[in-house]
């Protein structure tokens, strides 16, 4: 088996990935870009609408709003009601969801393939005929007031991640959390949320896929009937182009809470995609976090026994510069000191010595299988070829297999060096304290 899978992963390297024939792209007259993929493997297929606005978008004062604004997408238009859209898609056999990132806001619905007409009908209703009822704006900030005690603000390592990004950027808006802060999300009124739908949901702003057993001669009229009509926003839309400074100096900054371990996360800045050095930074943090066998793990955990977990992560996939972030639990019994120092030690290993070919192979198969085979469904197709395009193009897909390819040891070594620098980097410490103690009280 361990061979099969060497074999396939390895002929990988000689199969030329393209999705270029398999596009199809139109623009309407209003400014909606569509993209359709066509696979007829299995009578089922996607919809996606991407809307080119998320946290980093949004006025000071107001954050989480493009995430509650998501919310009430679901709760009605003046033709379908709270809720309703929802049930459509489920007694149709469909499922659907939505997610809010820093970057943008996609809503996705998975049917048979020959019910996406009920997608394209209900999206295009609900882009430009939101109730907004007052009561259920109350209802829904509530219970996105509620996600976030449950899912931040109770857990701790959620919290830290919260606080090192606020204090790694002090000018650009990805400082902000998705979800917001609490003040700001109780401060959201209607008008406010109106009026940021009304600048943002708009055809000029935003772009369709589909994938799956659809043909594009066959969709596309249903799209130019439904979305056609559908006016580009006349109100201003206000990109955020704050850049964020080169940072000078470490920061450094502990957040105590109950908890039963010491957690820390050391976070750089890093450029992302198409950035050149954004290929090699992928490739770094493949040979240190990757599975049982990547350097963090062989040496911290399992080696050294100092954590329960050690990890690296970068994901170049912002539409700005983002962070390479490492990260681990301590062991029982043992020092978060010991933690930070043994993840520095292997940070220091990179930059003295170049990673072998057999380690940078090894990483650019993973890579590309990993990135390949994510491919696998009508949902995650359509998802990817619709993250290049909020990236710059869909196109830039082909780009980013190709110049992992090229990936060498001493590039490799250059962006350690060149990123992973005492100046560079923001630290957050986790402390664990008893709960009569949280708060400083006794």
């Amino acid at each position: 088996m361990r061979l099969f899978k060497f074999v396939l992963i390895f002929a990988l390297l000689f199969i030329p990935f393209t999705i270029h024939a398999s596009v199809k792209e139109y623009t309407l007259k209003n400014g909606l870009k569509v993209l359709i993929i066509e696979d007829h493997k299995a009578p089922v297929a996607t919809f996606q609408i991407w809307y080119r606005v998320g946290s980093k978008d949004e006025p000071r004062g107001k954050t989480g709003i493009s995430h509650l604004l998501e919310h009430m997408m679901f709760k009605g238009t003046h033709k379908y009601g709270s809720k309703v859209f929802s049930n459509i898609i489920q007694r149709n056999g469909g499922t659907d969801n939505a997610h809010t990132t820093k970057d943008y806001t996609m809503y996705h619905q998975t049917l048979s393939s020959d019910r996406i007409g009920l997608s394209v009908k209900l999206e295009a209703d609900r882009m430009r005929n939101l109730l907004f009822d007052p009561k259920e704006v109350t209802n829904e900030r509530n219970v996105v007031m509620e996600e976030r005690r449950m899912r931040y603000e109770d857990d701790p390592q959620s919290s830290l991640y919260e606080e090192v990004i606020a204090t790694a950027f002090k000018a650009h808006p990805y400082q902000w959390p998705v979800i917001g802060w609490m003040s700001d999300i109780t401060s959201i009124e209607r008008k406010e949320l109106y009026r940021y739908y009304r600048s943002y949901y708009s055809p000029d702003n935003a772009f369709i896929v589909i994938s799956g057993d659809i043909n594009a001669e066959d969709v596309l009229p249903k799209i130019k009937r439904n979305f056609g009509n559908i006016r580009p926003s006349k109100r201003s839309v206000i990109k955020n182009r704050t850049e964020e400074p080169q940072q000078r100096g470490e920061k450094r900054v502990y957040l105590k809470k109950e908890a039963e371990l010491p957690y820390i996360l050391i976070a750089y800045h890093v450029p992302s995609f198409p950035h050149e050095d954004s290929f090699a930074l992928d490739v770094l943090s493949t040979i240190l976090s990757a599975g049982k066998s990547s350097r963090l793990y062989k040496s911290i955990v399992y080696e050294k026994r100092l954590a329960l977990n050690a990890f690296a992560e970068y994901s170049g996939f912002y539409k700005d510069p983002f962070l390479f972030i490492f990260g681990g639990t301590a062991a029982p019994k043992k020092d978060i000191e010991n933690v930070e120092k043994a993840i520095y030690d292997e940070i220091e290993k990179v930059k003295k010595e170049m990673p072998t070919e057999r380690e940078i192979q090894k990483a650019k198969n993973q890579i590309e299988a990993s990135f390949v085979f994510a491919q696998d469904s009508t949902y995650s197709r359509a998802f990817y070829a619709g993250m290049f395009e909020m990236l710059g193009n869909w196109r830039l897909m082909e780009k980013y297999l190709e110049e992992i390819r090229k990936v060498k040891p001493e590039d490799v070594q250059a962006v350690a060096k060149k990123y992973l620098t005492d100046d560079n980097r923001t630290v957050g410490i986790l402390v664990p304290v008893n709960k009569s103690k949280v708060g400083g009280q006794e």
